[in-house]
């Protein structure tokens, strides 16, 4: 962050910063299962469940605030809309079309370049450490998502792999979007508190997704009509849609929030890699099978990679030449 969100105390809260990083992208690869999970219903009908639940909660924390509490301006309500809109709904939607159409390794690989087109966007913006310092974690990251993601699927053929690539790289530019756009709101506001932030960001993608549900069923991308919402057929959708508004949804959001607040977005981005690895290692869950050696040395890249930015921020000289 800008100005002195970074400095005297702000720095002692790195760990802190780092672990609620690393919660969020475990949390976030929740996201990977779902295809594989919800049966004959779509996506869209769990994105309805699971940011309507949220929003409800998030509602609901907001009006239990009380009048002691700040209340967000009209300027935050609209931002927060975008925010939940491009950086949870739609994200989410792109995301789980990756992991349906392109395969439960290669979705989590391309997925990846989220935290090196956002590092190198903040470190662009925000210049937190010369490029030379971060040639080698970005190109360590780098060689862990080729070897993650093998040129061809050693599990079941991909159902239309230039579908899932478009996904997954429209899910890059989205998240790539929130970000920078999420790191700069909050440098404006120093003192937002964390859970406000979340529940603001959380009503918006429930309100993206209310608004945009007729038209999923005009376009009979939803489900719930023909397959009714019973619990016999819903059973799964129910549970994957609170579980995941639980902990992707707001968990996940909070979590990510409190790391934007302590940490510079470069480094962010360096640890949301993480998401990456969590989710292929489900993914080889789902599908019951060891992963191959490649594989097993693109994870291990990764973290190292991930180390290594850690070592350069908390190392970094004050002044940049």
């Amino acid at each position: 962050m800008r100005g002195g969100a970074m400095r005297g105390g702000a720095m002692r809260s790195t760990p802190i910063g780092i672990a609620a990083a690393l919660f969020a992208a475990f949390a976030w690869s929740a996201n990977f299962l779902v295809p594989f999970v919800l049966g004959r219903y779509s996506i869209f009908d769990l994105a309805l469940i699971r940011f309507t639940v949220a929003g409800l909660l998030c509602t609901l924390f907001v009006a239990l605030r009380g009048r002691d509490a700040a209340a967000p301006s009209g300027r935050d309500w609209l931002l927060t809309l975008w925010l939940g809109i491009i950086g949870y709904l739609g994200y989410f939607l792109a995301l789980a079309g990756s992991a349906l159409y392109a395969g439960p390794l290669i979705a989590p690989a391309i997925i990846g370049l989220v935290p090196v087109v956002l590092a190198a966007a903040g470190n662009l913006t925000e210049r937190t450490l010369p490029w030379r310092v971060l040639a080698l974690p970005l190109a360590l990251v780098t060689l862990g998502l080729v070897l993650v993601a093998p040129p061809r699927n050693s599990l079941d053929a991909p159902p239309s792999l230039p579908v899932g690539v478009s996904c997954a790289l429209a899910a890059v530019a989205l998240w790539t979007w929130f970000g920078l756009l999420n790191q700069r709101a909050l440098a404006r506001r120093p003192g937002m508190d964390a859970g406000l932030w979340t529940a603001l960001i959380m009503i918006g993608a429930a309100a993206g997704a209310l608004l945009l549900a007729p038209l999923g069923f005009a376009l009979r991308l939803m489900r719930m009509a023909e397959l009714g919402l019973t619990w016999q057929p819903a059973a799964a959708l129910y549970a994957w849609g609170c579980g995941l508004a639980l902990l992707a949804s707001i968990g996940g959001a909070w979590a990510w929030t409190v790391a934007a607040q302590r940490l510079p977005v470069a480094l962010a981005a360096q640890l949301v890699v993480m998401e990456s690895v969590f989710g292929a290692l489900l993914g080889l869950l789902v599908h019951r099978r060891w992963p191959t050696l490649a594989e097993i040395g693109g994870m291990l890249t990764l973290v190292l990679g991930v180390v290594l930015a850690i070592r350069a921020f908390e190392l970094r000289r004050p002044r940049i030449r």
